[in-house]
């Protein structure tokens, strides 16, 4: 548990916080369930020893930064990985943060695993294992990343008929449960209320519920 990220992290948010520079930091911690890291807020140098980083370390910390309660603290280090950062860069640009109000910690990545162990499919196309947006590098260079080409797995649903692809939309909005889980957890997702939530679109439409999936995943 304790590599040479997992101890860098944690030098650095020591210092971050020992100086005053940071308010909050925002990194991965053990977790109780399968074994996979839990995001966790380190306010005292002494708690950064809490810190970890790992191949379970899934969740875009970015996420965080979107709430003002968190915003509020003050200055926040967070640890982000080469996909966090593309989201962090995209608050900032939307102006939903200041780049003086955060410092980065990045990490070079080789893919996180999902809960079988396997590397997670996003990870299997990724482009950005070496971060190029932070304050702060931890890692060494990842290299052979893999070529960025999705057609392997487009050619499944280009060659679909449109009553399959239909279909495979129905099949997918079955699954649906209205929980908004997906707005919860986009870290650009800054409204406070959606206007494109299924029940306002359902009575906007006064049609079935697919109307309200298709209009809300747009």
């Amino acid at each position: 548990m304790n590599d040479e990220r997992t101890l860098k992290i944690r030098e650095i948010a020591k210092e971050l916080l020992s100086k005053g520079e940071i308010a909050v930091f925002i990194g991965y911690g053990k977790g109780t369930y399968n074994g996979k890291a839990r995001p966790i807020f380190v306010r005292t140098p002494e708690e950064a020893d809490k810190l970890i980083f790992d191949s379970t370390c899934s969740n875009n910390l970015v996420t965080y930064l979107k709430f003002p309660a968190v915003r509020d603290e003050g200055v926040v280090g967070i640890v982000v990985k080469g996909c966090d950062a593309k989201a962090l860069v995209g608050l900032i640009r939307e102006s939903q943060l200041m780049r003086e109000q955060v410092r980065i910690v990045a990490v070079t990545c080789e893919g996180v695993v999902a809960d079988d162990g396997q590397l997670q499919l996003r990870c299997q196309y990724c482009d950005v294992a070496n971060p190029t947006f932070y304050d702060f590098l931890v890692g060494s260079p990842v290299e052979d990343q893999k070529p960025r080409d999705f057609s392997g797995l487009l050619e499944k649903y280009e060659t679909m008929s449109v009553e399959e692809r239909w279909e495979f939309w129905q099949s997918q909005f079955e699954r649906c449960t209205s929980c908004e889980a997906g707005r919860e957890a986009c870290p650009l997702g800054c409204c406070t209320l959606r206007i494109a939530a299924r029940r306002m679109i359902d009575s906007f439409y006064n049609t079935s519920p697919m109307q309200g999936d298709l209009d809300s995943s747009t």
